[in-house]
This record gives structure tokens, C-alpha cells and sequence, in this order.
């Protein structure tokens, strides 16, 4: 059984190998295209995933495609989410959606998000993307079964770089315990992750005896012999009284011979000329609409552009970055700043690297790149974030100057209680970089978009929070943090390029804000500004402040800008790339000078506007005097998939958006104080 109508228990259709075997490779093009459409995603692992796909949707798992949440229907849990295309298209092809629906892959708005979100398609079970997580969900699933009386089984699929989750451990000794024989784990052996061969980065083998020794049946299959994963996800539903697992030998990148077992297409996309050999190599050119589906992404994108364009703030002009013959600047991701101060500080024998695969896309690899020396105090540990904190701590306490770093929503969410108590506790000096914080990572949507990270760490005590605004200021903050600096430290930067507004010659003082005037408009942006300490600074009677942090610092620049050529306002922007410990005194004496403070953070709003509102309301100096005050940043949503510039947009937080706020607070402002006879009596 498999496709059924599960109110007359007729099998809708039973796929044969040969049809099968054919359909994954169809399924293999409709992915590549799909992820062409989007410019972004995984092509390796979702290739190597796909015979599996295939089987599990059109032959073995019980579902109904008119009926979602069917009461008896199997679960299937996709724990490697990053894989997401493949599910999809295993849904879109058992008639849940419509298979050229999947081409808006990784857009805004899309169901078909970047990871799987179970609110947004029908046939999803379960949202993922923090891997290690899924094994978890599938027992739960597995425990409520069993108490519902309920024999449908929960299908499990897991990376293998992925057992390096300590989680996964944890949920395989439950299942084995509780002797869940309606679970189902597998695992795509593909033998590569980001960083490189599994068994290079922290080796998990052998699989077979350890999950053997938690009381597993194993099975262990060619992963693309179509036959043979038939029979064994089939033999695995009649095993009794234990948990079965079935280890799939894959080749990362199957079918296209130029992504074959190549680490580097884990998290990459085809060109078109990529896209179309591929296409023929699977022998499927002929058996998809290309253009048709490429045509539909693109009235998808434009519908995307419009709406979002239509719900910005309109000014006199276009002022949006590089729209304009005038006011032009340089971008570059702020994470190169982070491998940059490595590269340069690395020498000292003190500082010891520990990477958690996806050392390259943060940069922090950049510390024995071109120092190949220092490859002993480069510690690979693999996708284990909990214990590689941990492990921090204890290379702290001997001395050493431990840095490690990954996705900020794992760097400060995953592992905060080993943050809390094995770094933060012992006051050790660990530094902890988050890297892709805000929305700046984009297309892989809200799992990997750390929105709600600085809540945690300025929660931490003994904990420095740093949010630098650029690549120039996240180089000089990780010097001052790596080598001057004792204690645990968290330095929050982006992935996306973002506009270049300090030079080395910007003040950056740790826990002393800068404060940024527009003089005048000219040929280049960063030559607009002046930059002093806050500290140094003399009052020019401004209408307004707009405090901000991290990549909301050019933004804050921008609505200065408009908010002078538009309005005539002349605006204090400081600059607290300190977040804790925080410049109270400028922002005390921003707020007294001027009356109006807009804050503006990527990120859940609160993280800064509540740290500024605390200091405004137990400030003695400001009692009695009319501070009006406002916020900017996300408002108490998830992220979405969609591009970086695209989502600045969607979550309203723009110089267009920051400069709308101020221009509703200076029309309070000049009203003046309400006076008691001016109130309505209730």
C-alpha cells in the first residue's frame, strides 16, 4: 500500500522499480530547476536523497493526498530539512500540490520554504531545520501512537553528518527503550558535509553497531538501488518490538556527473548551462517544461516585488542603496571582518579555533587558511553545538583562547544552557561568534534566521554582546574581543554584503557609542557622515536620535539622510555596536537633548528598545521631562524565506520604515505637551 483514499481504502496507484527509478529521476530534474529558480539551496544532499524520496512517497508510506491529516495515515519526519525540495516534490508528485508549484521554492511568501514549515503545506509533519532535532519529534509521534492504540508508522530521515547532534543519541537510546517498533529512522549516508568527508570532520561510524547497542534493528541498503530500498523500508514495517533503522549508502550529487560526491555542491545551485546539462545527463530534458517553470517563478518574484513595493513608505525620491548618481556605497558581508581579525591575531599560540561545519561560510576557517601551521589549534567538531561549548569552556579554564562560531540561532539558542552554565558561570573567557544574525541569511527561512538571540545573551551575566555594523567594525570588534578582552563574549554579525560606513580611522571604543551626523550630500555615503565618540561629542540641538546596532547602523544613516532632504530634520544617530555592556550616558543624554528616540534593531523588537527604555525610564534626570520614543525591528513573527534585501522590506525595518517612524514621532513632538483640560474625562 501507499497512495490511498482513505475512505474507501482503495490504493489510488501502485508504482512498479521501473517507475519508480524513472520518477526519481524526474523528481532529481524538477529539484535542479527549482533550486535555479531560487539562486539558492542544496543540491548535493536533496540528489542524494531522492531515490529514497521516491520510494517512501509512491510506494511504502501510507498517505492520503485528498486527506492531509488522515488519523491512520504513516508520518514522515524529514529532520535533514535542508533537504526540503526533496519532499516537496515527493508530496507535489502523490498529487498534494501541484509539482510546477515547487518552482517558487525559497520565495517569499512561498509554502515551499527554504527549510519545512508544517503550517504553511499541507503534508508536512513537522517543521525542521536544526538538525538532530527530528529522531525527537518521530518518538513523540511514535510514544502518542502507542497510546492512541494506533499502528500507522513514523518515518524518520536524518543526514549522517547529522548523528554528530548529541540529540539524536538521546532520542535513539528513547526509541530503544521504549521498544518503538513503529519508528523507522533512516539515514542518506552520503559520507560529505559543509566542511568536507564525515569521517574527516568527526567521525559516526560505525552506525550500524551503535544504534545495534540502543536496541535497533539495522539494515543497511545501496540507498540507489531502487530495488533494494523497496525492500527494505517494506521489511522495516514488519519488525516487532524494536525501533528499525536503515543506513542508505548515497553518493551526495547523484545522477550529474559534475556534482558526484563533491563536498562543494552540499549548499550550492546550478547555472543555466549547469542546469541544462544536468537535466540531460538525467536524461529528462525532454520531460520538463523548463521555461514554462521558469516563467512561473518569475510572475511568482514580480507579484513578490510589487507587494512589497507597495507597502513602503513613499518619499520624494528613490533613496534606496545605489539607486542614485549620488550618495554611493561599497558592500561587503560583515562576516569577512570576523576571518579577516583571525587571520591576523592567529599567531598567538593562545587561540585555538573550533569549527562546526560551516566554518567557511562564517569565515572562521580564514584562521589557518593561508597558516597552514596553525592547522593543530583548528578543532573540527562537527555539528555539535551543545558540546563544542562545552569544550570551550574547558579550553578556557587551561588558558587558551577558544573561538567558536556558527548560524547565531544555533550559536545562542541551541546551546544556551551550556552557555549559561559552562561559560558564563565559570566566567570564561570564550568567545562565541553568531554569525548570519537577523534575516540576513535569508532563503533558508525562519529556522536559520536568528531573530531572538541577543534576548539571550544580554540575559546572561558576565556576558558582552557586540553587534558590529560593518565589515571594517567586526574586524576591529573581534581584535578587541580576542585578544583584550576576558570573559564570555558574543559578537552577532550578517551574511548578506551590507554598505561599508566606518574606515579604520572611525572611533570604536568597546561599551562607548559613537555618534553619526549627516553633513551634506555627495558622490560617496560614508563621506556624508561624521563619526565622533559619543563621549566627545557636542550638542548641535537635533530634532531627533535614532539608536541602532549591527547592520541597522547604515539604515539609520540612510533615514537621516531622507529625513534631512525630505523633512529638514537633522538627526543624532548613536551608533551602540555595545550592547552590553551599553552606553547609558549617551543614550541618556540623547534622549534629554533631543526628546525623540527611534530605535532600530534586526531583530525581535526589545533586545535594544527595551534595553533603551529601561535606561530612559530609571534615568532621575528625565523624569518630568517628554521623551517620545519608538521602535523598529521585527514585531513578534518567525522569519520567512525570501532574499536578504527583500525580507529588510518584509519586516519593516528599512531607512524608509525608520524614517516613517521618526517623521510620526516629530509630528507629536510639535504638538507639544497634552495638557490635563486637553484630556477627555472617562
Amino acid at each position: 500500500m501507499a497512495l490511498i483514499d482513505s475512505t474507501t481504502g482503495r490504493i489510488i496507484r501502485n508504482y512498479s522499480i521501473e517507475e519508480l527509478i524513472e520518477t526519481a529521476d524526474l523528481m532529481r530534474g524538477y529539484d535542479l530547476v527549482a533550486l535555479y529558480a531560487a539562486g539558492s539551496g542544496h543540491a548535493g544532499g536533496t540528489l542524494s536523497i531522492m531515490d529514497i524520496a521516491a520510494a517512501l512517497y509512491l510506494r511504502v508510506a501510507n498517505h492520503d493526498p485528498q486527506h492531509p491529516n488522515w488519523a491512520d495515515r504513516d508520518r514522515i519526519i524529514w529532520s535533514t530539512g535542508h533537504k526540503a525540495p526533496s519532499l516537496y516534490l515527493g508530496l507535489a508528485f502523490a498529487g498534494f500540490c501541484r509539482i510546477e508549484d515547487v518552482v517558487t521554492l525559497r520565495k517569499l511568501s512561498s509554502p515551499f520554504q527554504g527549510h519545512p514549515h508544517w503550517l504553511k503545506l499541507p503534508g508536512v509533519e513537522a517543521s525542521t531545520g536544526s538538525l538532530g532535532q527530528g529522531l525527537s519529534i518521530a518518538v513523540g509521534m511514535a510514544l502518542a501512537a502507542r497510546l492512541d492504540r494506533k499502528s500507522h508508522k513514523i518515518f524518520c530521515i536524518m543526514g549522517d553528518g547529522e548523528q554528530q547532534e548529541g540529540q539524536v543519541w538521546e532520542a535513539a537510546m528513547e526509541a530503544g527503550h521504549y521498544e518503538l517498533d513503529n519508528v523507522i529512522a533512516i539515514i542518506d549516508c552520503n559520507r560529505l558535509q559543509i566542511d568536507g568527508p564525515v569521517d574527516e570532520v568527526m567521525r559516526v561510524e560505525p552506525l550500524g553497531a551503535k544504534y545495534g547497542a540502543f536496541g535497533w534493528d539495522v539494515l543497511r541498503v545501496d540507498g540507489h538501488d531502487m530495488e533494494q530500498v523497496v525492500d527494505a523500508l517494506e521489511q522495516a514495517r514488519t519488525v516487532k518490538g524494536r525501533p528499525a533503522l536503515i543506513l542508505a549508502d548515497t553518493v551526495k550529487g547523484k545522477g550529474v556527473s559534475f556534482m558526484e560526491d563533491q563536498a562543494g555542491w552540499h549548499g550550492k545551485t546550478p547555472n543555466r548551462d549547469e542546469l541544462l546539462k544536468a537535466l540531460q545527463e538525467l536524461n529528462v530534458a525532454d520531460k520538463i517544461p523548463l521555461q514554462d517553470l521558469l516563467e512561473k517563478a518569475k510572475a511568482y518574484q514580480s507579484e513578490v516585488d510589487r507587494r512589497l513595493e507597495g507597502r513602503m513608505p513613499k518619499f520624494g525620491r528613490n533613496y534606496w542603496w545605489n539607486s542614485a548618481d549620488t550618495m554611493r556605497v561599497q558592500m561587503e558581508p560583515t562576516r569577512k571582518g570576523f576571518g579577516q581579525s583571525l587571520a591576523a591575531n592567529g599567531d598567538d599560540p593562545r587561540v585555538v579555533c573550533l569549527g562546526l561545519d560551516i566554518s567557511g561560510s562564517i569565515t572562521i576557517s580564514d584562521f589557518y587558511t593561508r597558516n597552514p601551521e596553525r592547522k593543530e589549534r583548528w578543532m573540527s567538531m562537527g555539528i555539535a553545538e551543545q558540546s563544542a561549548t562545552a569544550a570551550a569552556a574547558g579550553l578556557a579554564r587551561e588558558g587558551k583562547l577558544p573561538v567558536l562560531g556558527t548560524y547565531a540561532t544555533f550559536a545562542a539558542a541551541r546551546n544556551l544552557d551550556q552557555i549559561r552554565t559552562s561559560v558564563c558561570y565559570g566566567n570564561f573567557n570564550v568567545m562565541i561568534a553568531g554569525a548570519h544574525g537577523g534575516v540576513s541569511v535569508g532563503p533558508d527561512g525562519a529556522t536559520h534566521q536568528a531573530l531572538e538571540d541577543l534576548f539571550a545573551m544580554q540575559g546572561l551575566p558576565n556576558m558582552s554582546v557586540v553587534v558590529p555594523c560593518d565589515i571594517v567594525e567586526t574586524r576591529r570588534a573581534t581584535d578587541y574581543l580576542l585578544l583584550h578582552h576576558v570573559g564570555p563574549k558574543y559578537v552577532r554579525f550578517a551574511r548578506e554584503a551590507t554598505p561599508i560606513v566606518t574606515t579604520d580611522k572611525t572611533p570604536f571604543v568597546f561599551g562607548q557609542a559613537n555618534v553619526v551626523r549627516f553633513r551634506r550630500e555627495g558622490p560617496v555615503f560614508l563621506d556624508a557622515f561624521e563619526t565622533v565618540l559619543a563621549a566627545s561629542y557636542a550638542d548641535e540641538a537635533e530634532d531627533l536620535t535614532i539608536i541602532a546596532c549591527g547592520p541597522m547602523v547604515p539604515e539609520a544613516m540612510r533615514a537621516a539622510f531622507i529625513l534631512k532632504k525630505e523633512f529638514g530634520y537633522e538627526t543624532r544617530i548613536l551608533n551602540v555596536h555595545t550592547l552590553k555592556p551599553i552606553d547609558s550616558e549617551a543614550i541618556r543624554r540623547a534622549a534629554r537633548e533631543t526628546g525623540v528616540v527611534v530605535t532600530s534593531e534586526e531583530h525581535q523588537i526589545g533586545a535594544l528598545a527595551w534595553r533603551v527604555s529601561g535606561i530612559l525610564t530609571e534615568s532621575p534626570e528625565l523624569y518630568g521631562r517628554a521623551v517620545i520614543t519608538g521602535a523598529i525591528g521585527v514585531k513578534d513573527r518567525f522569519g520567512d524565506s525570501g532574499a536578504p534585501w527583500e525580507l529588510i522590506k518584509e519586516f519593516e525595518v528599512s531607512a524608509e520604515h525608520i524614517a516613517h517612524k521618526a517623521v510620526e514621532l516629530m509630528a507629536i513632538k510639535k504638538r507639544g505637551p497634552v495638557r490635563h483640560r486637553e484630556l477627555t474625562p472617562c
